[in-house]
């Protein structure tokens, strides 16, 4: 498996079988990147391995509907795209993604899970690995929450991490918001994350260019025997393995 770092919460994942790329909205040109995303999608597009695009949600910095012509350079293109998403024009191939779903494509099984925010977030089975993308799903605990405000979202939050608890599903690699916005409160949701579920491989998203927040949330669990990746700019290589 081979996974790649494009940009903000946006991976591209490469199994024996398959492509993945989830949340995509654009790339960037970083200095000292590993790989050119457009020749990268280039040669996804030769492959004869299917491609499915996952979008967990319609906030901008989640999806861009330039995905929906990747359909067109390659047939067996697969969409994986939450129920609030928007499309005027149509595609082939298209799945609707709402909460509590549980379903499979070829060789794909999914499970949703719900959002703190908006969307859903996805755990996807493929060739003997389990992978967990957040989405926008985090305990949100801003510094001007009003004392409601932060309950609510607590509650909220370790609902959902209890409902991915109670399926029982070992998760190899999770893809979770390590966001910088939240000041001192940025570590929650990770912790939390990483404190009920284990997963193997723990991987930061949504820092936009605070690289230095990856880094910092990695020593943060130094202590644990989750592996946490830390991400230093974009367009990075994380894993081949």
């Amino acid at each position: 498996m081979k996974i790649y770092y494009v940009y903000h919460s946006c991976f591209v994942i490469e199994t024996e079988s398959s492509f993945l790329i989830f949340d995509y909205y654009k790339n960037v040109k970083d200095a000292t990147q590993d790989f050119d995303f457009n020749e990268l999608l280039s040669n996804i597009f030769k492959s004869p391995k299917p491609l499915y695009i996952f979008s967990s949600h319609g906030h901008q910095d989640h999806f861009s509907s330039r995905v929906l012509d990747w359909q067109k350079e390659k047939e067996n293109t697969f969409y994986i795209l939450s129920n609030d998403i928007k499309l005027y024009s149509s595609i082939d191939k298209f799945y609707i993604a709402k909460k509590d779903d549980n379903f499979t494509i070829n060789n794909l099984a999914i499970n949703t899970f719900g959002s703190t925010d908006q969307g859903v977030s996805f755990l996807v089975k493929i060739d003997g690995k389990s992978i967990f993308h957040s989405g926008d799903l985090n305990w949100w605990k801003w510094m001007d929450d009003t004392p409601e405000e932060e309950k609510e979202m607590e509650d909220a939050f370790k609902a959902i991490i209890k409902d991915i608890l109670c399926t029982g599903e070992k998760i190899d690699i999770a893809f979770f918001p390590v966001d910088g916005r939240l000041e001192d409160n940025y570590l929650c949701g990770g912790e939390y994350f990483i404190e009920k579920l284990r997963p193997k491989i723990f991987i930061p998203m949504h820092f936009w260019e605070s690289f230095q927040t990856t880094l910092n949330f990695a020593n943060s669990q130094s202590q644990s025997d989750v592996k946490v990746i830390e991400i230093t700019h974009s367009n990075q290589i994380l894993c081949d393995f």
